[in-house]
């Protein structure tokens, strides 16, 4: 058999890096419930908002920040809201996720550079990193530059470290000079409209620039999430194969 490739040895400047994830609390109760994010043709921000606190850097080092997506697994889903009559194989309960067939061909695959990119590890360090204008799609003809998705589809955010290299052969240790980090709490299903209704309230009560479409029983709201009880939240795309990885707290390293 052949041998296993030995991983690459990182560079020092990325090698000591590392990552947290802001709003985790959010992005868990968010996880447990399954998480939805919409996706339009306009192209549409994500809730929670991916950010995260980075340390590590060497300060006076310009680096690049980005974000792509690839699937979960290869496969496309529904959403059943009663329990059919036999049951069928997916079937587990009622308002779940059922398995629909394989997955659609896959996007093309792109990745959101954060605006702010390059800049030195002494700026990314000093304050929380937020990708808020990343936006998601299912128009696979945009000419906007937003994450493109299959609409059913379940995919894993991954976050890359890029450090830009002065050498002017910099090309040949690409592999060395970025590191990647995934966080599992942060896997959604994309959809056109949310299916769990508990996706929703958890969605509006917790959004402070949800106000617009507060319309329903704030006593309906889960209790840690009503108005005023969070504070205002503050060389890729090679790889599209499903994602597996076993969770970390600080997120995975890939």
């Amino acid at each position: 058999a052949a041998a296993a490739k030995a991983p690459v040895k990182k560079n020092p400047k990325v090698a000591n890096v590392s990552v947290q994830l802001e709003m985790k609390a959010l992005w868990d109760e968010f996880n447990q419930l399954g998480t939805e994010m919409i996706v339009t043709k306009a192209g549409r921000r994500m809730f929670p908002t991916f950010q995260v606190k980075i340390f590590g850097m060497d300060p006076m080092a310009d680096y690049m920040l980005l974000m792509d997506f690839v699937p979960v697994d290869d496969k496309r889903y529904r959403q059943w809201l009663t329990v059919p009559s036999p049951p069928r194989r997916y079937a587990f309960h009622s308002s779940s996720w059922l398995v629909a067939g394989k997955a659609d061909p896959a996007t093309p695959g792109r990745v959101h550079y954060h605006p702010d990119s390059p800049a030195k590890g002494a700026q990314w360090m000093k304050q929380i990193v937020s990708f808020d204008k990343l936006k998601l799609t299912n128009n696979l003809l945009d000419d906007n530059g937003h994450i493109i998705l299959n609409s059913m589809h379940r995919y894993q955010p991954r976050f890359h470290v890029v450090y830009v290299d002065p050498r002017k052969d910099s090309e040949k240790y690409a592999e060395e000079n970025f590191k990647t980090f995934v966080f599992e709490e942060t896997r959604f299903t994309a959809v056109t409209a949310y299916q769990n209704h508990r996706i929703t309230q958890l969605k509006i009560a917790s959004n402070p620039f949800a106000k617009g479409f507060r319309d329903c029983d704030p006593e309906d709201w889960p209790r840690n999430h009503r108005p005023g009880a969070l504070p205002l939240m503050s060389a890729f795309a090679r790889s599209r194969n499903p994602v597996s990885s076993p969770a970390h707290q600080n997120g995975t390293e890939k």
